[in-house]
């Protein structure tokens, strides 16, 4: 089960470092969403896939499984949904003051 989230991990990644490289500045905060699921699953599969394992320590017999990557990971999803809010609403601005969301354009803008 491992292996399979380590492709998926890394065609997000692919996925997310290919659109970062587009001149659109919505399909950049697409990619910084996608890189940020990678990021989650990551730390996921890394802390283990143990589906046997109660989450709770009194209720396993031997072993349980560990609840900190876990929290990690809810505290970077909140994390991250703050960060695309607030570019998607700087996009949104950058789109209303200068028509344009390619960043070629804004770039020379910018050196005008």
């Amino acid at each position: 089960m491992e292996i399979l989230m380590f492709i998926v991990i890394g065609v997000l990644f692919a996925i997310g470092t290919y659109l970062l490289l587009a001149r659109s500045l919505l399909r950049v905060i697409v990619s910084l969403m996608i890189l940020s699921h990678g990021a989650h699953l990551l730390l996921l599969t890394m802390a283990g896939l143990n589906a046997e394992a109660p989450p709770l320590e009194h209720m396993a017999d031997g072993g349980y499984t560990d609840p900190l990557p876990q929290a990690l990971i809810l505290t970077a999803i909140v994390i991250s949904f703050g960060i695309t809010a607030f570019l998607v609403v700087l996009g949104y601005r950058t789109y209303k003051v200068h028509n344009t969301d390619d960043l070629e354009k804004l770039r020379g803008s910018a050196d005008e």
